[in-house]
């Protein structure tokens, strides 16, 4: 039977104990052919169809533009990959789907109207519908002859969903489900042909059911007034004595939160690449302007403090790719383990995703941080016109701001990877506490661990299994401390899964530049390297601070001195030029006028 071992790749959570090798991780440099030829598909269709509709869609109050471009997309598969052929999609695999999202994501509102569609309004039907059920709506969606929408939240229950008071009564006759309640915040309500509605049967059993479009009781309210996504759909929606077939009911009843929670944890990997899309964009904006803007006679991009603006920008990028295609490679290949084990199509890619929703939460989060990092400096850039609506800067800064919101707010995301790592340490599904123990004893002057690495990248090698150290130093300290409290304290689960982030995104940035190190040799590796080195040093840094904000919460006297001391030891690196990297990093960018890495 074949193992994840067998396809060279760790379990959910295990980067944290476990080293990773370069055969493990999937980066953009591993793209097949047909990777390539289909991105080229999506980002002409972007670039020809949608850009030069960007500002026009905000404005568009019927939607008619947002509506034939999802028709086109319909046409060039773009929205059914997913869907397996039988269905009327292209059924390709996840990374094939991620390099679709971040190409749309780009695109603002288009983007968030076709994340929505193609994820949590599509994948509920896909992976929890009957066959009925599947046959009867999947054509039409992979083809965007209908559009989904997902009614999860209600004014009274956003982050708690299960706390719903939307309630379904079945019929005396048994024939029908009716529905009473409303939900808020709906994305594509005002378009939508097909709605996946979260109710409470007879007010306790949490269950999904299907309610189509022109649903007698099923009415919307007014498009709301938002801060950015202008041009997507966002209605409420209310339920009055709302019938509908007792057929529709979705998924198992009382199980609505495995639909519910499942397909948060794809949408949450899939943000990630979106957001890349996005950051990639505005990154493109600042770096024309930087060109073209002259002040005193030059290019502002001469300026050293737009080199460094450019330069930050670049490496956060670089590392938000190699983070976020290697989550969604991960999923790809036990979805295929999976397979070859006898589970069915839905098991497949929802374990999968269950599997890795720590990596999930860790890609949606960083993914949103980075395009909000992106987008602010690329205001800052263009300056004055950066407030400015007649530029796009301004756009895609109000656009970003929802990608912390949606798919559980990076609070909640942050709370739950964490959360959900003690778990998994706990049960001994990963090997959490041996590990801390081994942490321990180093800590007591016992050395459990080897000496540095040695070759090109021997010291970030040793760098990033302390950082690990660290991370298992503080967990573990706050575990043993607070023990059933520590689910309480917010403030150091924060803490903890910053390190995480930062020790995820600087394994997946090592083992690329590694690959890219090996593959071009040392002359041609030079940027990357600094992309590297720049990352290493501030992610220690910031390793650093967030371990000793969590020690200093819980931890005092000499405890607390013995701590800090490990804490220090464990986040060292070597002091780099900073300043020069990113010179040279934003140079080669600036000179060819757009992100080229």
């Amino acid at each position: 039977m074949e193992t994840l071992e067998d396809v060279k790749s760790l379990a959910g959570g295990e980067f944290l104990v476990k080293d990773s090798t370069n055969e493990m991780v999937f980066t953009n440099e591993d793209f097949t052919e047909e990777h390539l030829m289909i991105k080229s598909m999506a980002a002409e269709f972007v670039d020809k169809e949608v850009v030069p509709h960007v500002l026009t869609i905000e404005k568009d109050k019927t939607f008619s533009i947002v509506l034939d471009l999802m028709n086109k997309a319909g046409e060039l598969g773009l929205i059914g990959t997913a869907v397996p052929e039988e269905y009327g999609g292209m059924g390709q695999d996840v990374i094939t789907g991620t390099i679709i999202a971040e190409e749309i994501g780009r695109t603002g509102s288009f983007a968030a109207t076709v994340i929505c569609h193609v994820g949590i309004g599509t994948l509920p039907i896909l992976y929890f519908g009957t066959e009925e059920q599947k046959t009867k709506y999947l054509p039409n969606l992979a083809s965007g002859k209908w559009l989904a929408s997902y009614c999860l939240t209600e004014p009274g229950s956003g982050s708690d969903a299960l706390g719903a008071k939307t309630t379904a009564t079945l019929s005396a006759d048994g024939t029908k489900w009716i529905l009473n309640g409303q939900k808020m915040w709906i994305t594509n309500a005002g378009f939508a042909d097909v709605f996946t509605v979260f109710a409470k049967i007879d007010g306790k059993e949490f269950t999904g059911f299907i309610v189509e479009k022109g649903t007698k009781g099923l009415t919307l309210g007014a498009e709301e007034d938002k801060l950015g996504i202008r041009g997507s759909s966002t209605r409420q929606v209310f339920f009055e004595n709302c019938e509908i077939p007792v057929e529709n009911m979705l998924g198992e009843r009382g199980k609505g939160h495995k639909i519910a929670f499942n397909i948060l944890n794809i949408g949450r990997y899939k943000l990630g690449n979106a957001a890349l899309g996005g950051a990639r964009e505005a990154f493109n904006q600042a770096v024309k302007y930087a060109n073209e803007r002259n002040q005193f006679s030059v290019s502002i991009g001469t300026f050293g403090a737009i080199k460094h603006k450019v330069g930050e920008m670049a490496i956060r990028l670089f590392a938000l790719e190699a983070a976020a295609n290697r989550v969604a490679s991960d999923i790809g290949k036990l979805e295929h383990v999976l397979s070859a084990q006898g589970k069915s199509f839905s098991e497949c890619l929802l374990g999968a995703a269950e599997e890795y929703s720590i990596e999930c939460s860790i890609s949606k989060v960083f993914g949103s941080e980075v395009l909000d990092f992106v987008v602010d400096e690329t205001v800052q850039i263009h300056g004055g016109m950066g407030f400015s609506e007649e530029m796009g800067a301004a756009r895609a800064y109000r656009d970003a701001r929802i990608n912390r919101i949606f798919e559980g707010t990076n609070e909640i995301n942050r709370l739950l990877m964490v959360d959900m790592l003690l778990k998994r340490g706990m049960s001994g599904k990963i090997d959490i506490m041996n590990s801390a123990m081994a942490v321990s004893k180093e800590l007591m002057g016992i050395p459990d661990f080897g000496a540095g690495n040695e070759g090109a990248f021997g010291e970030e090698e040793t760098a990033l299994k302390n950082a690990k150290k660290s991370i298992l130093l503080v967990a573990g300290a706050g575990v043993q401390k607070l023990m059933q409290k520590l689910k309480d304290e917010q403030e150091i689960l924060m803490n903890v899964a910053d390190m995480l982030i930062d020790v995820y995104a600087m394994e997946s940035l090592l083992i690329r530049v590694r690959k890219i190190y090996e593959n071009k040799g040392e002359e041609a590796s030079g940027l990357y390297i600094d992309i590297l080195k720049v990352f290493f040093n501030d992610a220690i840094a910031r390793l650093n601070f967030n371990g000793k904000e969590a020690l200093q919460s819980f931890a005092e006297g000499d405890e607390l001195r013995m701590m800090l001391m490990g804490l220090k030891r464990f986040t060292k690196y070597a002091p780099v030029n900073t300043k020069n990297a990113r010179r040279r990093i934003a140079e080669s960018i600036l000179e060819a006028g757009h992100y080229n890495l």
